[in-house]
């Protein structure tokens, strides 16, 4: 059985590879794919002031995000099913083709209502794309070479971080904000077709397959009610909660009972997958600590414009695809497990250091932080995705894929949740009567020296947490994991 895997794998890889000359182009394609789905996540967030006055409704304005974030998340294990049924080339033309579709009623949104609706028809599509990117890359490429292009592919990530602010704040300053998603159609344009043209692969099976359609269901039920509990539940969150388990649940029961379930069972039984699902899930979950909180400590305690904190932040994700494209010599050395184990005990170490920053000190020292923190998880998160696609066969490689994705995704939900109610729980202890609105109107404003010293308590508390879960991160990762990951033979 273990030999027909095997063969499986080698077909897929020299189908979709064909050769160096058409590999160039599907790359290509990838980074163009990828640069769609990283791009959205952060080219609207400088547009919002503008697309507010036109459409209204600003009470409601976060689920422009929540929206994506969500449609995204809870579509990714199931279009990892489906790229190892049918193959990766339907589903990424599929998906970036209903990306192409949200982007263009994005566009057209009339009110703030609509333009929601049409950001969550574009995260529909970006499920499709980001999974289904990184494992076209690992059917591209052997294990030798699968860290560089991978590595490559988290630098659009970081290139996004930077440009895409600065593109969405020209776009609605000089033009018009419809402008953000209308640049998306060449782009996605281009991909598609390099993709049609230049990918090919054979998926030839005796067996018919069939798509356990029930248990997608539920897993976008279960899933979409955990993650808008977590985002954004207020009053209603115990019964998302609540809703979230008793979907979750039947879930489970309907894929135990499923012919070929949108999880598989392997997926929770073998112990590389689920050491890489958890250390990247926690993962997911310290993420949200520097990402969200270091840019409102920048202003308000360091007394930084909005500009100079971003660059404190995005300092990370300059180090972040160096260390990744680095670790491709680190992990065939000395093993996926231990490398990723070293990138999280220096990460642990690094946030510990940044809850001993002095008060209001220089902002070289956070932004110095932040430099090698990025470096850290370079060397956490790249082997332990590499290390994932390369103990499992093409027709596995997928959902294996989307799985770790999936719980990463989570992670970042998980977070946002737990660490904003740390956080205002901490200015509640520290400023006694101040409503979250009034906290909000002083930081607008300049804020006195007590909320500063209340921001400021309120951050490191957050940093001690995501101490806490790289440190959870690195035990998943050493008492889960083998340290040799069972690499299948490739040709």
């Amino acid at each position: 059985m273990r030999g027909h895997a095997e063969r499986t794998e080698r077909a897929g890889a020299e189908d979709g590879t064909g050769g160096p000359r058409r590999r160039g182009p599907v790359v290509v394609a990838l980074m163009l794919a990828m640069a769609l789905a990283a791009m959205e996540s952060t080219i609207i967030s400088t547009a919002v002031p503008q697309i507010v006055s036109d459409l209204g409704g600003f009470s409601v304005f976060s689920w422009l995000f929540s929206g994506y974030l969500l449609a995204v998340t809870v579509t990714l294990p199931v279009y990892g099913k489906l790229a190892d049924t049918y193959g990766r080339k339907p589903v990424l033309v599929g998906g970036i083709a209903i990306f192409l579709l949200g982007s263009l009623l994005c566009a057209g949104a009339w009110n703030m209502a609509s333009l929601i609706a049409f950001r969550v028809l574009q995260g529909l599509g970006g499920g499709a794309i980001q999974g289904t990117v990184q494992t076209v890359a690992a059917d591209l490429y052997e294990l030798k070479e699968r860290g560089r292009i991978q590595a490559a592919l988290s630098s659009v990530w970081a290139a996004s971080a930077i440009a895409g602010p600065l593109a969405g704040g020209l776009l609605a300053g000089y033009a018009d904000w419809r402008w953000i998603f209308l640049v998306n159609l060449p782009v996605g344009l281009v991909a598609m077709l390099l993709i049609a043209r230049h990918l090919r692969e054979s998926v030839v099976s005796p067996v018919r397959h069939s798509v356990d359609w029930p248990g997608a269901l539920g897993l976008f039920l279960s899933g979409g009610m955990l993650i808008v509990a977590l985002v954004d539940g207020g009053p209603a969150r115990p019964w998302l909660l609540g809703g979230s388990v008793a979907f979750g649940a039947l879930t489970v029961w309907i894929e135990r009972h499923a012919a070929e379930p949108v999880i598989p069972g392997w997926v929770w039984r073998r112990r590389v997958i689920v050491g890489a699902n958890l250390g990247l899930g926690m993962l997911g979950v310290m993420i949200i600590g520097p990402t969200v909180f270091l840019p409102m400590y920048a202003q308000a305690v360091l007394g930084l414009g909005p500009v100079q904190a971003g660059f404190v932040l995005s300092v990370m994700t300059l180090s972040w695809p160096i260390s990744a494209a680095l670790s491709n010599r680190v992990f065939l050395r000395i093993g996926f497990r231990d490398t990723a184990a070293i990138g999280m005990a220096a990460a642990t170490a690094t946030l510990v250091a940044l809850v001993c920053l002095p008060y209001a000190g220089p902002a070289w020292q956070p932004a110095l932080v932040m430099l090698l923190l990025g470096a850290c998880l370079g060397l956490f998160q790249l082997p332990l995705i590499v290390g994932v696609q390369s103990t499992v066969p093409w027709h596995e490689r997928a959902t294996a894929t989307s799985s770790i994705l999936f719980c990463r995704q989570v992670g970042q939900s998980v977070g946002a949740a737990v660490f904003g109610a740390v956080a205002n729980a901490t200015l509640a202890a520290r400023l006694p009567g101040n409503a979250p609105d009034t906290v909000s109107a002083a930081l607008a404003a300049h804020p006195t020296e007590p909320l500063r010293r209340a921001i400021a308590a309120a951050v490191n508390h957050v940093y001690l947490g995501t101490a806490l879960a790289a440190a959870v991160a690195l035990v998943i990762v050493l008492a889960v994991m083998p340290r040799r990951f069972p690499v299948l033979t490739e040709s």
